[in-house]
């Protein structure tokens, strides 16, 4: 998971550096996705292939439609919009948001119980407010500027920094928000409906590989009515083909590979808790290689997200310790019944088999 979370560093690196070369934004995600599914699709043909799946119907087709719009299309376009008006740490530590969103949401269609009453409902509203609060300190308060380190390692360029130092101003930042807030909340409208996409289809590549064809035709479509020039669409032997194959084969190839067998050893609170390492791995490679400056704002609002999304882990943490007694203790009273009703009727075939036979 550490690999896992570094290499999703990289993806932000990545992104900013195509972008800072001309690459447009749309013609990128729709490019990411057309790489994702080639070799999503490759993945899912050579491992499932062999395996009884149930009929594609069109309730799978829809979910996979929708799981494509807010996972893929919707959400990747809302946050690299959001990176491109801030910062690659700063939409790396609003995304700390999503577990929070995700329960609000869970709260109203009635997937998760608030339990207010018990430690773990209190940390589980805790956590939630901590991690809106963190958010409102990243987008309202700046703060001084931290130097941890110095580098002569830029690879921006010079002219770009100062537009995108220009891009830093109070109006773009809350824009930039705005729009991180509401990819968070796509994020988590696609958590819901792959929790229920997977009760129906529980086959992970090739679900995955669904979402992203989905996702493909989306981002090209909405790609496409957005920029008419085609020279935006060439790509060469440069940073733009690099980017789309690394965040195509290695992010949404490679990583969903490589997360599913975690989640097969550990589970998923297990992958979860890693989470955080994003925005440490983020704000080192934009410190390092982009020569993004640190405020104390961003600190303080990414410890206090961070510090929300693990008072929610542990919230669910206790709740599923709690099913399990509970789940163990009816099984043991269950056990004692079945018990309770079969001895006697053993003691009885005994003694008749004993009155039969004498000798035994």
């Amino acid at each position: 998971m550490v690999v896992a979370q570094l290499a999703s560093g990289g993806v932000q690196i990545f992104y900013k550096l195509a972008i800072n070369d001309g690459m447009n934004t749309r013609v990128l995600i729709a490019y990411r996705y057309i790489f994702a599914t080639a070799f999503i699709s490759s993945l899912a043909f050579i491992l499932e292939r062999w395996k009884s799946r149930p009929r594609l119907t069109w309730m799978i087709a829809l979910q996979g439609f929708l799981c494509g719009l807010f996972g893929g299309a919707l959400g990747q376009n809302l946050y690299v919009e959001s990176m491109v008006l801030t910062s690659p740490t700063f939409s790396a530590a609003m995304a700390n948001l999503i577990p929070a969103v995700t329960f609000i949401f869970a709260i109203f269609l009635g997937l998760e119980k608030l339990a207010i009453r018990t430690w773990a409902g209190k940390a589980k509203v805790t956590g939630t407010l901590l991690g809106i609060g963190g958010a409102m300190v990243l987008t309202f308060y700046r703060g001084p500027q931290i130097n941890i380190w110095s580098t002569k390692v830029h690879l921006l360029k010079h002219k770009d920094q100062h537009v995108a130092a220009s891009h830093r101003g109070m109006d773009n930042r809350v824009l930039g928000s705005l729009l991180a807030v509401a990819s968070c909340f796509s994020y988590a409208t696609w958590y819901i409906i792959q929790a229920k996409m997977g009760e129906r289809y529980p086959f992970d590549y090739s679900s995955t590989a669904l979402m992203c064809a989905s996702a493909s035709v989306q981002t090209v479509v909405y790609a496409m009515c957005k920029e008419t020039n085609w020279s935006a669409w060439k790509l060469g032997w440069n940073i733009r083909l690099l980017t789309v194959a690394y965040t195509g084969y290695l992010s949404s190839g490679f990583m969903v590979v490589l997360t599913n067998w975690c989640v097969r050893k550990r589970g998923p609170l297990f992958v979860s808790v890693f989470n955080p390492l994003l925005l440490v791995f983020v704000a080192i490679l934009d410190s390092l290689l982009l020569d993004e400056k640190l405020h104390l704002g961003s600190i303080i609002g990414g410890v206090l997200i961070v510090i929300g999304l693990y008072a929610m882990l542990w919230a669910k943490r206790e709740e599923m310790k709690s099913k399990a007694r509970l789940s163990h203790s009816k099984r043991s009273k269950e056990a004692e019944i079945i018990n309770v009703g079969t001895a006697p009727a053993e003691d009885d075939d005994v003694s008749a088999a004993a009155t039969a036979n004498p000798r035994q």
